[in-house]
């Protein structure tokens, strides 16, 4: 028996995959993993099929073909006023958890610190691991996971290499305040502390508010790594297609790791991908689209016993069970799954200490007639 020494030897399946693949045992409604039940707009498909049928299959450029870099840096020109050299400081990845491992690959090294807000998407506690970093997480709670800056000061020391920042977050939905970006810039201002911004629900954010992309603020673009995603955006979660954005001097050392990571991604895929973009209207409407899905599936939750937190942004929506018992999430995520057919995620899963606040994430990205039979099934319990 060969003997391995493990970089991650506390890490299991993600809980994604154990919920998705519970939900299909018991053949529940899956409301845990994030991604669509429909389809995403022909027109993309087309797209992309004719690049496929006109030959773009071979290798792109290593930091992604011209035609769509351009266009990201023209978009993000338009909705922030920040500019980004296409040549430089753009490039296409196989997806934003690809985006945000090489961002940390190519700065973080033995005994920096990380500071992390969670409950936090569950990719970047164990990158930081891998990389010989250490993960300092700042505890959120609900209902509404404020951040108390004079608490985050305190974790800094010497160490401190970056903060990794999600807005719109997942799970909890939660944005960055104007006030949380002061408190932010307050904090940075005059170190060689970088951020890595996860920002890939930019589009996906309610009620007329405007999202606060780190791209707005010149003290903080200078020393970010800015993360999106495309299969957000484009209701196509398996194309696992990306993109990170950073000054030259980042952006130089994040090409070093891609090019040994993946090298380049998917041809006709950017193609296709760059000539649906070239209509604004494919992202300015994302927020009303989702804003009628969350309204909807909020309604018939408040016919449950759940408790509704708050959801500014992302497709994601928190209920609390604290009031009904005293179950574990994971055990009540389960029972929901076995008993009533639904899948959701514990939040739990999204802290290293496993915090319970007795919290579950449900996906509303969904078709209305899979939510509405979904609560129907909730509203049992």
């Amino acid at each position: 028996m060969i003997s391995i020494n493990s970089k991650l030897p506390h890490t299991g399946t993600t809980i994604f995959t154990v919920m998705s693949k519970l939900a299909e045992e018991h053949k529940a409604i899956n409301l845990s993993q994030g991604f669509p039940d429909y389809d995403c707009n022909p027109k993309l498909l087309n797209f992309v099929n004719d690049a496929m049928q006109k030959g773009f299959n071979q290798y792109a450029p290593m930091p992604g073909l011209p035609v769509l870099r351009e266009l990201i840096a023209e978009k993000v020109s338009n909705l922030y006023g920040a500019s980004y050299h296409p040549d430089t400081e753009v490039t296409i990845t196989a997806g934003g958890t690809q985006a945000i491992f090489t961002a940390l690959s190519s700065c973080i090294n033995s005994g920096d610190e990380v500071i992390i807000f969670e409950p936090a998407y569950d990719c970047y506690a164990p990158a930081i691991k891998l990389l010989g970093g250490l993960c300092k997480p700042y505890e959120l709670a609900p209902p509404n996971y404020e951040i108390d800056w004079e608490m985050v000061k305190k974790l800094f020391t010497a160490n401190t290499k970056m903060i990794i920042l999600n807005s719109p977050q997942n799970p909890t939905g939660c944005t960055l305040s104007e006030k949380d970006i002061k408190a932010l810039i307050k904090l940075t201002k005059n170190t060689d502390i970088l951020i890595l911004s996860d920002e890939v629900y930019e589009h996906i954010i309610f009620d007329d508010n405007k999202h606060r992309s780190i791209a707005l603020y010149p003290e903080l673009r200078e020393r970010s790594f800015i993360v999106a995603s495309f299969g957000k955006l484009l209701h196509a979660t398996g194309w696992k297609m990306g993109y990170c954005l950073a000054p030259e001097q980042l952006m130089k050392e994040f090409r070093k790791v891609h090019q040994f990571n993946v090298f380049s991604v998917n041809t006709p895929m950017q193609l296709g991908i760059a000539n649906y973009l070239k209509d604004p209207e494919t992202y300015t409407s994302l927020p009303g689209f989702f804003q009628q899905k969350r309204d909807f599936f909020r309604s018939l939750l408040m016919e449950t016993n759940f408790k509704l937190l708050p959801c500014n942004g992302s497709y994601f929506q928190c209920v609390s069970y604290a009031h009904l018992n005293k179950e574990k999430d994971t055990d009540m995520a389960i029972r929901l799954v076995k008993e009533y057919g639904v899948a959701s995620i514990p939040v739990s899963a999204f802290y290293i200490r496993s915090t319970d606040h007795q919290v579950l994430r449900f996906c509303f990205a969904k078709k209305q007639e899979t939510l509405e039979k979904a609560v129907e099934r909730l509203m049992k319990l």
